[in-house]
């Protein structure tokens, strides 16, 4: 009984030291994830819409993956708005690199990865551009002339933030973003307490560490298709691992695996992509990350 309450004391110690040390930026990122989703949303759609016209061939997957990044929604609210576009004559290609980067990040996981430190989140941002725009050349070199999406009775979801007062419209999504993210948070925390109390530094570090940097790699995009269900709620893992002697590498690729084969996300996609293409789709994520990972090894 003595030793469970000793190592209930130690996991609290941890837990309490850590939340301390995140929470922080876990709140930053939502009052701003609310603030881009309530005031900025409808101007960041707006703006991927207009490049439509644009005569910029390939090129265009540039700022479709760079909107990707800034707009707010998660993949079943992107996903309506990628058919209206499609519906409206935007090409594949270009919707490809918005919804894949989209998938990937926004402008509250930006926040919350600022914990990780100034290079982590770098790799994070640089990653998931690169993907997003990978994603559009490679829809414009093989599906150049044939459709890739099938967005058939999709349409735009009615807007949660209605509300005439701005300032309510800002509260209610924030509250809806801490109803969301606060659970998965915490438990975040939690683990990276119990892994902090009882995983060895030393034996995770030469696992995940650049001495074993290809296995490394591989395990940490293999692990992230698991482990991800919530940005926010990785977020004090990875910054652990890191601590840990995990490679940049492999922190690159378990951040790439992770959202873009998080479950909600996947039974999205399947719907709009069918089961071939669906295929293609999880064989470009396992090999982009492994490969991100490997470079980001050679570069950092």
């Amino acid at each position: 009984m003595e030793i469970i309450r000793r190592e209930l004391v130690y996991i609290v110690y941890y837990f309490t030291v850590q939340l301390r040390q995140i929470a922080g930026y876990w709140i930053l990122g939502m009052v701003i994830g609310s603030l881009v989703s309530v005031f900025a949303k409808d101007a960041i759609h707006g703006a991927f819409g207009k490049i439509r016209d644009k005569k910029w061939g390939v090129w265009g997957i540039i700022p479709a993956s760079i909107l990707g990044i800034a707009s707010p929604l998660c993949m079943y609210g992107t996903i309506p708005i990628a058919a209206s576009f499609s519906r409206n004559g935007m090409r594949d290609d270009w919707l490809a690199a918005f919804m894949m980067s989209s998938i990937l990040l926004n402008p509250q996981l930006i926040i919350y990865s600022t914990a990780l430190g100034g290079t982590a989140l770098a790799v994070r941002i640089i990653s998931c551009f690169i993907c997003g725009c990978a994603a559009g050349l490679l829809i414009h070199i093989f599906y150049k002339n044939k459709p890739f999406f099938n967005f058939e009775g999709f349409e735009p979801r009615a807007s949660h933030d209605t509300n005439p007062n701005p300032f309510l419209r800002f509260t209610f999504n924030l509250g809806r973003n801490i109803r969301a993210t606060a659970g998965w948070f915490l438990l975040g925390v939690l683990l990276s307490a119990l892994f902090q109390r009882y995983v060895p530094a030393d034996g995770f570090a030469k696992l995940f560490g650049e001495s074993n940097e290809g296995f490394g790699v591989l395990m940490a995009a293999t692990i992230g298709v698991p482990l991800y269900a919530c940005g926010g709620g990785t977020i004090p893992l990875i910054r652990e691992w890191l601590y840990s002697g995990m490679s940049m590498g492999s922190a690159a690729a378990f951040m790439l695996t992770g959202p873009s084969t998080k479950i909600t996300n996947l039974g999205a996609l399947k719907i709009v992509l069918g089961i071939k293409h669906f295929v293609l789709y999880l064989a470009f994520v396992m090999i982009f990350s492994f490969a991100t990972g490997m470079i980001v090894n050679l570069i950092i």
